[in-house]
């Protein structure tokens, strides 16, 4: 009888990338007190002591796994920002990128803008830090954009300016979870029309024009 070959061992990369995953889905739909390390591991089907090797507690995992989420958000839609042409195409790109990645990525998501029921004072730290370090980072990616209307990346106001940005933004996104048969093209087009165009443009364009003989 022939021996049957072993399995090739998997590397240490891989069975993070295993863990984070399962951690991610699990903690996204759970909550973190409701998710243990044991059904983590099982999830992703390494044995706890394995989990162990790669993260000493549920604590730092989760951390880890907003980290590496919110790094990746901000570089999926930070190509869209500062990509070729004019200013009005990579708006609407932009916002096409995030809904792509609410879409795609739902889990992450939720993870990063829903699950803040924690309830830990380091985990709320470093979820605020990831919060304004993100902010901070796209501020820095439409630093030339904001130029245009007269305000300064350095200003604190610049950061107030894309939180509204990004809020709004998630705003939507939850409230496609709720309709999910809208079609992402009409969610672009309704957004770009009060973040690009303003509500008072049809009012300030009428104002402007001269008045009738």
């Amino acid at each position: 009888m022939a021996e049957t070959a072993p399995k090739p061992r998997m590397r240490g990369p891989a069975r993070r990338a295993l863990i984070t995953a399962a951690a991610l889905e699990i903690f996204a739909s759970k909550g973190y007190h409701a998710t243990s390390l044991g059904e983590i591991a099982a999830e992703a089907g390494v044995a706890r002591t394995v989990l162990y090797d790669h993260f000493p507690s549920k604590r730092v995992l989760l951390l880890a796994v907003m980290q590496e989420q919110n790094a990746a958000l901000v570089e999926y839609i930070g190509a869209r920002i500062t990509g070729s042409g004019a200013a009005r195409e990579r708006m609407r790109s932009t916002i096409d990128a995030y809904f792509s990645f609410a879409r795609s990525r739902p889990s992450a998501r939720r993870l990063l803008f829903d699950r803040t029921d924690e309830d830990d004072p380091e985990i709320r730290t470093v979820r605020q830090g990831i919060r304004e370090s993100r902010t901070r980072a796209v501020v820095a990616l439409l630093a030339g954009d904001i130029r245009t209307v007269g305000v300064e990346a350095r200003e604190p106001i610049a950061e107030a300016m894309v939180e509204l940005i990004i809020t709004g933004l998630d705003g939507v996104a939850q409230w496609w979870e709720r309709h999910p048969e809208m079609p992402q093209e009409m969610l672009v087009e309704g957004a770009m029309r009060l973040l690009w165009t303003g509500l008072g443009a049809a009012e300030g364009d009428a104002a402007d024009a001269p008045d009738a003989e």
